[in-house]
């Protein structure tokens, strides 16, 4: 049944995993599958923590593309262990998907006990710019990251 929240349906965007070691990890993929590393980086502050759930942290980050589909590689540095099931759990991975409204998404989705994972956030810079971005976790733990481009207006 088509869902109204989805007028062209979700559309994957990239899948994404919490790591232990961004270097081992990056080698892992590019030795053994023969991705490309396409950027690496840092992030931190409110926006990450807004995004994920994840209390005041620092995250370096690696794309690595395999066969033209983006992997999110993820090494969070947290004070304490993360709780199991929460989105930025070493060994937790996301699946991203682009949506039309993310507000009417999060509406949807919370119908069916999914749960936002703190407040919609806009990338300020960068590739994704103005994309606004939010993590939900389902009910039995699985995790996905809804992300929002920019509309473009004609003028």
């Amino acid at each position: 049944m088509p869902n109204p929240s989805y007028p062209a349906g979700p559309r994957v965007n990239h899948v994404g995993f919490s790591v232990r070691c961004l270097e081992s990890t990056i080698r892992f993929w590019c030795e053994c599958f023969g991705a490309t590393l396409v950027r690496q980086g840092e992030m931190s502050g409110p926006f990450l923590s807004h995004v994920t759930g994840a209390p005041d942290t620092t995250v370096k980050m690696a794309i690595v593309e395999i066969d033209g589909f983006p992997v999110e590689l993820l090494e969070y540095a947290l004070e304490a262990e993360a709780p199991r099931g929460g989105g930025y759990s070493q060994g937790v991975a996301h699946l991203a998907f682009d949506v039309d409204d993310i507000e009417a998404t999060l509406g949807s989705v919370s119908l069916h006990g999914w749960q936002a994972q703190g407040e919609v956030q806009t990338i300020p810079a960068g590739e994704k710019k103005g994309t606004k971005v939010m993590y939900i976790v389902g009910p039995d733990g699985c995790v996905v990251e809804l992300m929002q481009p920019p509309r473009e207006f004609a003028e």
